[in-house]
C-alpha cells in the first residue's frame, strides 16, 4: 500500500524544516526525475516541447529544459511569463545557456505540461484553455508535471484539462489523481523523489492506495481439513435468480467450502451449489440483495436475518425498508454503485443528491458516511473503487472498462462473501475481494467489451 494525501504543501514545508532542504533543491530533484524518465523511454534528439506556467510548476519545467538541452531538441514555451522567484531564477538559467522560450509551432515527439500544479483553485482563463487544447491536439507522448493542468484538488476539472499519458507527481500521491474522472486523463502515475526517500518525506495518511502486491489469496495451508473448515456462505435468492447464481459461483471458486442458495421456491442452479428454503445451521456468512426484488416479504427477511452472521449487502437491499435496521448490525459490508450510494445517503439523512453531485465529491461523501457508521465497511464501486471503514480509506485503482457489464458486481459480492464465510474481517474481505475482482479482469486476454461474469470467475483461479 502507498500513502495518498489530500495535499502535500505541509509535507514540502516539513521537508524543508526537518531535513534542511530548500525549495530549489527539491525542484532540482523533481526535474531530474522527469529527465530520467524521458531518457529511459525516448530516444535522444527526439523533439521535446515543455510548456511552462508562471509559478513553481513552470519552474520545474524550466529546470527540466536545462537538464535535457543538447540531449533532446528542446522547445520552451512560457506563455504566462514568470512570476514566482524560482520561475525567474530558472528562466535566467536557461537563458544563460542560450536557450530561448518561444511560441509553439508544429508537432513534437514529447509534450510536457508544466503549466499549473496541484494547487489550482480557479477556473482556467481563455488563454490557458487555448494552450491546453493545443497541447492535447498534438500527437506526441504527453507527460504531466505534478498533476495534469486543469485538474482541481478535489479531482474534478472544468472546461479543459491536459490529457496525459504519464503523470509524474511531486513528493507523494495526491488524492485528486484518483477520482473517477481523473482516471481518464492521468495515464500512468509515477512519484518524483524530492531529495529524501519517500518514507522520510511522507507522514502516515488515513488514505491508502492498494497495489496488486497487496492481494492475499485464501490459500489452503493445512493438510487436515474438510469442507466445513472453509465456511458456508448462504446467498439469498430473489426474483433475478441469475444474480444469486453468479455470486454463489464466485464464492465457491474463491475458496468457500459450502455455498447455499436460499430461495422460496425450487430454482434451477448448478449442481455444485446447494439449495435450501431456510438458513442452513452451518451458515457462517450471508450475501443479500443481488437480484432480490420483492421475492421476500418483510417478515420473511426479518426471520432469515435473525442472527449475528457477517453479511455482504448489495443492490436491491438498499431500497428495502429493512435496510436501516441492517445498518445497526456489526460485521457488514456494503457494495453500492454510485446511484445506489445516493439512495443510501438519502435514506440515512446524510445528503439528498444526484449521481453527478456524488461523483464530483466521492471522497467527501464516503468520509461523511464512514464517520456516522464507523462499524460498517463501505465499498463504493467505480473506475477507482473506494473502500472506507471508520477513519481508514483505501483506493483500488485497478478496475478496467471490461467490468462495465451486468453481473460484474454480483461476482464482487460473491468474492467478498466467500472471504467473510472463511473468517476474514469485513475490511479485509472487502479489500481482498475488490483486489481479486479487478486483477482477474486485467487477466482477460480478449476484447474488453467481451468479458462476462463467468469469464471473470474463471480467472479467479489463475491469480
Amino acid at each position: 500500500m502507498q500513502n495518498i494525501f489530500v495535499e502535500v504543501t505541509s509535507l514540502d514545508k516539513r521537508c524543508v524544516e526537518t531535513f534542511a532542504l530548500s525549495e530549489e533543491v527539491m525542484m532540482e530533484h523533481a526535474a531530474n526525475t522527469i529527465a530520467q524518465l524521458i531518457r529511459s523511454r525516448f530516444t535522444p534528439h527526439s523533439s521535446l516541447l515543455i510548456v511552462c506556467g508562471s509559478g513553481n510548476n513552470g519552474a520545474d519545467g524550466l529546470a527540466l529544459a536545462r537538464l535535457l538541452e543538447g540531449e533532446y531538441r528542446v522547445t520552451v514555451h512560457l506563455p504566462l511569463g514568470a512570476s514566482s522567484p524560482l520561475a525567474h531564477l530558472q528562466r535566467e538559467r536557461i537563458e544563460s545557456l542560450g536557450m530561448k522560450h518561444s511560441s509553439v509551432e508544429g508537432d513534437y515527439d514529447i509534450i510536457v505540461d508544466a503549466l499549473f500544479g496541484s494547487g489550482l483553485n480557479r477556473p482556467l482563463g481563455p488563454s490557458a484553455v487555448e494552450i491546453i487544447e493545443q497541447m492535447n491536439s498534438m500527437s506526441g507522448a504527453k507527460i504531466a508535471c505534478d498533476v495534469p493542468s486543469g485538474l482541481y484538488p478535489d479531482g474534478t476539472f472544468g472546461n479543459s484539462v491536459f490529457d496525459a499519458d504519464i503523470t509524474v507527481t511531486m513528493g507523494g500521491l495526491k488524492r485528486s489523481l484518483f477520482s473517477d474522472s481523473a482516471k481518464e486523463i492521468t495515464g500512468e502515475i509515477l512519484v518524483a523523489n524530492l531529495g529524501v526517500p519517500r518514507h522520510f518525506y511522507e507522514t502516515e495518511s488515513s488514505w491508502k492506495l492498494l497495489e496488486t502486491t497487496d492481494l492475499n489469496l485464501p490459500h489452503r495451508t493445512h493438510a487436515s481439513t474438510h469442507k466445513g473448515s472453509y465456511g458456508h456462505l448462504s446467498v439469498v435468492c430473489g426474483e433475478k435468480i441469475g444474480a444469486s447464481v453468479i455470486a454463489a459461483s464466485a464464492a465457491l471458486r474463491f475458496g468457500t467450502g459450502l455455498v447455499s442458495i436460499i430461495s422460496n421456491e425450487n430454482v434451477t442452479i448448478p449442481h455444485e451449489l446447494m439449495q435450501s428454503h431456510s438458513l442452513p445451521s452451518g451458515t457462517t456468512a450471508i450475501a443479500l440483495g443481488m437480484g432480490l426484488g420483492e421475492e421476500f416479504c418483510d417478515d420473511e427477511l426479518s426471520q432469515l436475518l435473525d442472527n449475528t452472521h457477517p453479511m455482504i449487502l448489495d443492490a436491491d437491499i438498499f431500497y428495502h425498508p429493512i435496510f436501516p435496521d441492517l445498518l445497526k448490525r456489526p460485521n457488514i459490508v456494503l457494495t453500492p454503485h454510485p446511484k445506489e450510494f445516493t439512495q443510501i445517503l438519502r435514506l440515512t439523512g446524510i445528503a439528498d443528491i444526484d449521481v453527478n453531485t456524488l461523483q464530483n465529491d466521492r471522497f467527501g461523501y464516503v468520509e461523511q458516511f464512514c464517520a456516522i457508521y464507523p462499524n460498517t465497511v463501505l465499498v463504493l464501486k467505480g473506475s477507482n473503487v473506494i473502500i472506507g471503514a471508520g477513519e481508514a480509506f483505501y483506493i483500488n485503482p485497478h478496475g478496467t472498462v471490461s467490468l462495465a457489464k451486468g453481473g460484474s458486481g454480483d461476482v464482487l459480492s460473491g468474492l467478498i462473501g466467500a472471504l467473510l464465510a472463511q473468517g476474514y474481517s469485513p475490511l479485509d474481505a472487502a479489500i481482498q475481494g475488490s483486489l481479486a475482482h479487478t486483477i482477474a479482469a486485467k487477466h482477460f486476454e480478449k476484447n474488453n467489451y467481451a468479458l462476462t461474469p463467468f469469464d471473470l470467475i474463471e480467472r479467479i483461479c489463475i491469480l
